[in-house]
């Protein structure tokens, strides 16, 4: 494939991205997709030949690209690894599609066939293996509250998914959490402040 095609290609799973974890497979239209791509829809059947062949290839590459282990790589202690990582998602929503996108492919059952066996990746079990070494190391040093490490990921996990899904209108008495309140929730005795 030409280098040309597959900026193209790329540009329509980028927009195919925005579109499904804001409205669904069922609620996204190609139509939506190709004016987000700035394509018109003949430009994207080129690409695709239905929706849901253009959503598998999505499912397929966030299945290959999403994982919690890329926090390993984020500078300073545990707890400092863990609050920039859910300051990054909470700020940018573009971190948030993946996320969005698994939420709304896990809870539509007209998902096709090979979209939900690449889904299985996705379990909460899978993402509290990839962090229990850093919790495990950060309650070892009192970054992270004593107890069962898996609750606790998982506690934070439920939260961040829930904030990550939620769709409700903020106004000036109603803001969305930020980063250091859901760290409340893990704080071990070295870091708490409040």
């Amino acid at each position: 494939m030409n280098t040309r095609r597959e900026s193209r290609k790329q540009q329509i799973l980028e927009a195919a991205l925005k579109v499904f974890a804001g409205h669904g497979l069922h609620g996204a239209k190609m139509s939506m997709i190709a004016e987000e791509a700035k394509l018109s829809a003949g430009q994207l059947y080129r690409f695709f030949e239905s929706k849901e062949e253009l959503f598998i290839t999505l499912i397929r590459q966030v299945a290959e690209e999403t994982t919690l282990e890329v926090i390993y790589d984020i500078p300073g202690s545990p707890f400092e690894k863990v609050r920039t990582f859910i300051a990054s998602i909470l700020e940018e929503e573009s971190i948030q599609y993946p996320f969005k996108l698994i939420q709304h492919a896990n809870n539509d059952e007209n998902v096709p066939n090979e979209a939900k066996q690449l889904l299985h990746q996705f379990s909460v079990k899978t993402f509290i293996d990839q962090l229990l070494p850093l919790f495990e190391e950060g309650q070892q040093i009192g970054d992270f509250a004593p107890g069962n490490a898996h609750e606790l990921i998982s506690a934070l996990l439920t939260m961040l998914s829930a904030l990550i899904t939620l769709n409700m209108p903020m106004d000036d008495d109603h803001h969305m959490p930020n980063a250091d309140m859901l760290m409340r929730i893990v704080a071990g005795p070295r870091v708490q402040k409040w």
